[in-house]
């Protein structure tokens, strides 16, 4: 372990070295040949971590920002793609998928984009630099792919912590979006400074091709690896309204859902649930478990979330969307195996219970996991209580009478 994290904190003082080399002028390709040799094999997502942690130190994010390039040419030769079985890019409608095809388009448009710069390097025409304007006005429609990316997607990532990515990727689409403003203004008022024009719009087809590769090969498979199906409803709701990148989303995607709605014969006579000791109305049950001094979630015997109480102050938040899903799904992806790990020894019997406490601001917060068994024995799933502890821990002596 010692020598893994060794390694990191080599890895950090090299990736500083680097930044302050391109700032004082190193030429490109030397940067990126020593990257390469010694980054050879570091995941995109560590030397994202990596760079966060260097801007957490105080180095400013314009910095850090050089250097993306640079490892950004590394990973087009070594970056191994992730298979997955239902990978959301070949999902129709899921926003990752659409970001995907939106990039496809914005491609298509960068090739008629160099075409008429072909065409306007032999004949610079007001009627050529005209119908380079008409194709940057199109490209300007970027602006809704990046504020969705901005608005929506690295909420997100900065919830998890992940920070650095964010920050810089930003920058450089605000530098898109004026190079684009910049592109159109000297061609409406071009005045015979044909290379220079040609230089602004070759510089701006690169960052737009390179900002397609960073979002494809390091942004969207750290947030395919860190969201939560919810948290990807919520970005596909909300896209609607910032709107699309010349291209509309194929399909809508509707996630599968577990039917947990199930026609079972059970002791229910004019709304009343029969118990074992006594019997209850469906709306006492219902907000006797919202009064309990602690939150309850249930998942059963196949980890389906069936159910969750709606007390006043929840600690965890939790939205109707998860009734019907795999718990599994509701955790990221780097947690799961914990719970995995909990469940397996619910099911199996070697476990009845496993508690947690963790401190949350000015929360200490008790959550307990209790597999529920039947008078079998047999598993029927586990249920969850979350409790704030610290009023209890903070009491002393004794209250024998009531408040006044």
């Amino acid at each position: 372990m010692s020598e893994v994290i060794n390694n990191r904190e080599y890895r950090q003082k090299v990736l500083k070295e680097l930044i302050m080399e391109l700032h004082d002028g190193k030429p490109f390709d030397e940067v990126k040949s020593k990257f390469e040799r010694i980054f050879s094999g570091v995941s995109a997502k560590e030397i994202s971590e990596l760079e966060q942690a260097l801007i957490m130190e105080g180095m400013p994010v314009t910095e850090v920002q050089r250097l993306c390039d640079v490892h950004a040419a590394m990973f087009k030769g070594s970056i191994e793609e992730i298979h997955r079985p239902t990978d959301p890019k070949d999902i129709p409608g899921h926003p990752v998928n659409t970001f995907f095809n939106e990039n496809r388009a914005i491609e298509k448009l960068l090739d008629k984009i160099r075409k008429e710069m072909e065409d306007f390097k032999h004949n610079d025409s007001k009627e050529n630099a005209l119908k380079l304007v008409t194709l940057f006005n199109e490209l300007w429609d970027i602006d809704k792919h990046y504020s969705r990316k901005e608005n929506l997607i690295f909420p997100y990532l900065e919830k998890y912590g992940i920070t650095a990515p964010p920050k810089v990727m930003w920058g450089v689409d605000d530098e898109i979006r004026d190079l684009i403003k910049e592109n159109k203004k000297m061609l409406l008022n071009y005045n015979g400074e044909k290379d220079e024009i040609i230089s602004k719009i070759e510089e701006t087809i690169n960052k737009v091709a390179e900002m397609i590769f960073k979002e494809e090969n390091i942004l969207f498979p750290m947030t395919v690896d860190t969201f939560t199906e919810d948290e990807w409803i919520k970005i596909m709701q909300e896209s609607d309204e910032i709107g699309y990148c010349l291209v509309e989303p194929i399909a809508r995607w509707v996630p599968e859902r577990v039917n947990v709605v199930k026609e079972e014969k059970e002791d229910i006579q004019n709304g009343y649930i029969k118990f074992e000791t006594g019997f209850l109305s469906t709306t006492e049950l219902s907000n006797i478990l919202n009064t309990l001094p602690f939150d309850i979630t249930f998942i059963d015997k196949d980890d389906v979330v069936k159910y969750f109480s709606q007390g006043k102050e929840r600690i965890f938040a939790r939205t109707k969307a998860v009734i019907g899903r795999k718990v599994q799904n509701c955790h990221p992806p780097a947690s799961v195996h914990i719970v995995e790990k909990m469940l397996s020894d619910f099911k199996s019997g070697k476990k009845d219970h496993e508690d947690f406490w963790i401190r949350m601001g000015n929360l200490y917060v008790y959550i307990r996991y209790f597999a529920v068994r039947d008078e079998k024995g047999e598993y029927l799933g586990t249920l969850e209580v979350t409790q704030n502890i610290k009023p209890i821990k903070e009491l002393e002596g004794e209250k024998r009478l009531l408040s006044e």
